[in-house]
C-alpha cells in the first residue's frame, strides 16, 4: 500500500523560553516497507542534530537549541510502499502458556499483573486450547467487539486493568491491556506507535494510531490491531516500538522559563492507497 504523511507539531509559548534537547521519533522504522522519500523540518533551526537508531532499533533525530524562541515546530514527511508480513502458521508454536525464556525478557512483565487481566487471559487460554495463535486472535476479536473505543487526544494510556474493568479506551489504551494479557501467558510484547490507513474519527480528523506487536517464534514481530479488530498487515505504518509507551512518543523534550504557558498544535494529513 503507498503511504503518504505529513504529520505538523507546533508548540508556542507565551514568552521566550530556553529550549532543551529534544528527541523526534517521527522517521518510519525500516521493517516491511519500501521508503521512496522522507524528510523532517524543525524552526528555529537547531544548533546540532543527530540522526541515528536508540536501542529499540527506532529511527531517532536528536537535537540541541541555542537562542530563545516563542515558537518550536516539527513537521515531518514521507512516502513509503508497505509489504504485507507473511501469515501466521499456527501449526508450528507451542501451547501456550510459554515459559520465561521464550524471547526477549525486556518485553516479558517486570511485575505481577493486574489479577484480573490475568484471570481474563486464562479464560481465553482455555477457550482455544491452549493455542497461541487462536488465542492471539481471540484476544484482539474481544477487546474490539467489548470495548468502547474512542479518541482521547492526551495523557498515557491508562492502566490495563482500568481499561479491561470499564471497557472503554482509546487505541493506546486497547494495547496496553492486549500487551499485558499476552505477556500472562508468556508472550513477549511491545508497544507501536505509527499510523494507519483508514480514518478513526467522525469528523475524518487524524490522528497518531496504536497497536501491539508480540514475539512469535518461527515468525518475529507479528501485529495486532485491537481498535480495529484485524491483525496488522499493510495498511499500518510503524514509527517506534519498544516495551512501553513512554520509549514511544514522537516528541520528546522540554523548555525552561519562569511563568511560561505553553499550547500545542498538531495536524495529521494521511494519504493511502
Amino acid at each position: 500500500m503507498r503511504f503518504s504523511v505529513r504529520h505538523a507539531t507546533v508548540y508556542r509559548y507565551s514568552k521566550p523560553v530556553r529550549l532543551g534537547a529534544h528527541r523526534l521519533r517521527m522517521s518510519p522504522r525500516g521493517q516491511n516497507v519500501s521508503l521512496h522519500y522522507q524528510e523532517i523540518h524543525v524552526s528555529p533551526d537547531p544548533a546540532a542534530r543527530r540522526d541515528g537508531l536508540d536501542p529499540y532499533g527506532n529511527p531517532v533525530t536528536e537535537l540541541e537549541f541555542g537562542d530563545p524562541a516563542e515558537l518550536l515546530a516539527f513537521e515531518s514527511a514521507f512516502e513509503l510502499d508497505t509489504i504485507a508480513p507473511l501469515p501466521v502458521s499456527a501449526a508450528n508454536l507451542p501451547p501456550l502458556p510459554w515459559p520465561r525464556g521464550t524471547g526477549d525478557a525486556t518485553f516479558l512483565p517486570t511485575a505481577a499483573p493486574d489479577a484480573a487481566v490475568a484471570e481474563f487471559a486464562d479464560g481465553l487460554v482455555r477457550a482455544t486450547d491452549w493455542e497461541a495463535a487462536e488465542f492471539l486472535d481471540l484476544l484482539n476479536e474481544t477487546l474490539f467487539t467489548r470495548t468502547d473505543r474512542h479518541i482521547r487526544p492526551d495523557g498515557a494510556a491508562q492502566a490495563a486493568g482500568v481499561t479491561l474493568r470499564t471497557a472503554r479506551g482509546a487505541c493506546r489504551d486497547l494495547t496496553v491491556l492486549f500487551m499485558e494479557a499476552a505477556r500472562t501467558q508468556g508472550i513477549p510484547a511491545r508497544f507501536v506507535s505509527g499510523y494507519q490507513a483508514r480514518a478513526e474519527s467522525v469528523d475524518g480528523q487524524r490522528h497518531l494510531h496504536a497497536w501491539p506487536e508480540v514475539f512469535l517464534p518461527g515468525h518475529g514481530w507479528q501485529g495486532y490491531d485491537p481498535t480495529h479488530g484485524m491483525p496488522v498487515t499493510d495498511g499500518h505504518v510503524a514509527l517506534s516500538a519498544a516495551p512501553d509507551q513512554a520509549e514511544t512518543m514522537p516528541v520528546e523534550g522540554g523548555f525552561y522559563g519562569d511563568n511560561v504557558t505553553s499550547k500545542l498544535e498538531y495536524e495529521v494529513e494521511i494519504y493511502a492507497d
